[in-house]
């Protein structure tokens, strides 16, 4: 049955909820993500980022609530019925498999024409740079590599939304940064609304169009990376997206964040606030420098370009240029 959802919206959920004996894994989700977008589901373990991705794949089913694609109920609909592909965490490789025939398998299995899956395969391997190793076995790929290969197969059934459970977690740092910049060319490429799962903010910010943060259940805010850093909706949202400094605010249920880029050491006397210098550490094009105050239960932090002159020991004063009013608890 079809029912009616905002024009230029793919996906719709409408307070979805799931519950695993006493545990709310979802609490009246609701949410919408548009076509051709790559949205992140971003959250610490056991948020329900996960639930809900297997809720829109099939593989779980919503307690109460909707789902919907394109405007039709995705719930009344199986796994293999549901224009939804899932690209899970393992990758899922036939070891016994070529790449070619690893990405084929999908499309064999619906009995397509032999001419059209081997045009299709031909078509996703350039697209993901694999043309090359058609003929080799993942164990002759690096991880990046057998990655690749796990989204061509994703993405040669042309499904209108791929959800990707911790694409990039199996891989070491270099080949993440390298792979959040080929997801997104990917799927600006090949024009298919991507949804991610993480937990790691630096590749939700870095890849994501905009973002869901989720904790306990329930959603905390949607937002672009930017308006999340700058502008976030609560506490959990403003500690959890980057680093930020949580001061006294207007009243006992507000804070004031500060991010560490935004505060400057002054001499002592003439900050906002003064402490004493407590530890720094340079990470090659920026300093952070922890300053201990005595009215805070944690150092605050102070982002500078190059090597700092700070020296440990020594008292400092605070000033920022930039602040903003955070709202305390959960949504």
């Amino acid at each position: 049955m079809t029912q009616s959802t905002t024009p230029g919206v793919l996906l719709e959920v409408r307070e979805a909820s799931r519950s695993f004996g006493h545990v709310r894994a979802l609490d009246s989700v609701s949410l919408t993500i548009a076509e051709n977008e790559f949205f992140a589901l971003l959250g610490p373990s056991g948020c329900g980022k996960t639930t809900l991705l297997r809720s829109i794949a099939g593989f779980e089913h919503p307690d109460s609530g909707a789902i919907l694609l394109g405007g039709r109920d995705l719930l009344a609909l199986p796994p293999n019925k549901r224009p939804v592909n899932l690209m899970f965490q393992s990758y899922a490789l036939f070891p016994h498999l070529s790449v070619a025939s690893n990405v084929a398998y999908g499309l064999k299995r619906e009995k397509l024409p032999k001419a059209e899956v081997t045009q299709r395969v031909a078509e996703v391997l350039d697209t993901v740079g694999l043309q090359t190793m058609a003929d080799r076995r993942p164990a002759q790929l690096s991880g990046g590599q057998r990655q690749r290969v796990a989204l061509a197969r994703a993405i040669v059934k042309r499904p209108r939304l791929l959800l990707l459970d911790e694409p990039l977690s199996a891989l070491d740092r270099k080949v993440r940064a390298e792979m959040q910049l080929e997801l997104k060319r990917l799927q600006h490429e090949v024009g298919i609304t991507f949804v991610v799962v993480t937990h790691d903010q630096e590749e939700a910010m870095s890849m994501a169009d905009r973002i869901a943060v989720l904790a306990e259940g329930r959603v905390q805010q949607v937002a672009s990376p930017l308006e999340l850093y700058r502008h976030p909706a609560n506490l959990f949202v403003a500690d959890f997206i980057g680093t930020s400094n949580l001061l006294a605010g207007p009243s006992d249920r507000e804070r004031l964040m500060v991010r560490p880029e935004d505060a400057r050491l002054v001499t002592p006397g003439e900050g906002t606030l003064s402490g004493t210098v407590l530890d720094t550490q340079f990470q090659g094009g920026t300093s952070t420098v922890a300053v201990e105050v005595s009215t805070l239960a944690k150092p605050f932090l102070v982002c500078e370009p190059g090597a700092t002159a700070a020296v440990r020991g020594t008292e400092v004063g605070l000033v920022w240029d930039h602040s903003v009013v955070v709202g305390e608890g959960l949504a």
